[in-house]
């Protein structure tokens, strides 16, 4: 399913610093067309230099636009056809899902949710009609084990995962291959670009879950035990077949991070948990013969 054997051209999103940057890097390393997006490309001028330079394009997108995913049609009406679509770009608000409003859980769907699924929905005719295509949506520990004060993120993440699951049976009978990829915590910006919700935290919640991780997060005293590069290196060659990646084309979720062992490890014992303590319920419900 979807075996590379060319070079590609990728849209990415998100490419102003992080995992879009350091991909972008990557796969015009490897000698693939890249088209690069970021919300404001004037505020990185040299990045926008950097890339166009080795024979890529640099383009104003925003997500959180419906129109967005106009950009697809334009890039195949004019000769750029998309083999392959990362879902980087976001953010998260941090704020117990009491006090956290609607407005910024809509705003937190919007780029983490509804954007990727804009651009997934333009993009799907086209590499439909070719029989080929690769779509990687990045994902995030989070949304596995769910996270104290990270629920707006952990929703709209989970969502999109739900999704990508769904669509990854959906679309397979035409060699398009969608990749979730699981990300831990890692050394980009996104660690100290953090923001809170606008309602003050609640006494209550100072010494919880939720009250600790808001504290550490705006500590600046976070370390990522995660190295980007070597994450987007990971990401590159799984969706190339190079490296580690040969023979894994049919593979449609990929953990990276040290941490991701552990929370992996959770969720299966929390499932494992449930099906000792309530298999018998589970299976005893059905219809009586």
């Amino acid at each position: 399913m979807a075996v590379v054997a060319n070079k590609l051209t990728w849209l990415i999103t998100g490419c102003s610093s992080g995992f879009g940057l350091s991909l972008v890097r990557i796969a015009q390393a490897g000698g693939h067309k890249v088209i690069a997006t970021s919300r404001n490309p004037s505020r990185t001028p040299e990045l926008v230099k950097e890339v166009e330079s080795k024979g890529g394009k640099w383009l104003q997108l925003n997500v959180d636009d419906p129109a967005c995913g106009n950009i697809v049609d334009e890039l195949e009406r004019s000769g750029e056809r998309v083999d392959v679509l990362i879902n980087n770009a976001g953010y998260s608000i941090y704020a117990p899902i009491e006090t956290i409003t609607e407005d910024e859980i809509r705003a937190q769907m919007e780029t983490m949710y509804f954007g990727p699924l804009r651009l997934i929905r333009a993009v799907l005719p086209y590499q439909r009609q070719r029989k080929f295509g690769i779509i990687a949506n990045f994902s995030s520990g989070a949304a596995l084990e769910g996270q104290g004060s990270m629920g707006a993120y952990a929703g709209a993440k989970g969502g999109l995962d739900a999704m990508s699951k769904v669509l990854a049976k959906e679309v397979s009978p035409f060699n398009i291959r969608v990749l979730t990829i699981v990300l831990g915590t890692f050394n980009t910006s996104m660690m100290n670009a953090y923001i809170f919700g606008k309602v003050p935290l609640p006494d209550d919640y100072k010494g919880t879950v939720a009250g600790q991780i808001m504290d550490y997060i705006g500590s600046g005293k976070i370390i990522p035990n995660g190295d980007k590069d070597k994450a987007m290196k990971a990401v590159y060659q799984l969706i190339v077949g190079e490296g580690f990646g040969v023979g894994k084309e049919n593979e449609k979720f990929l953990p990276l991070g040290s941490d991701m062992t552990a929370r992996m490890t959770l969720v299966q014992d929390q499932l494992a948990h449930a099906k000792e303590v309530f298999g018998e319920i589970t299976n005893g419900v059905g219809v009586a013969k």
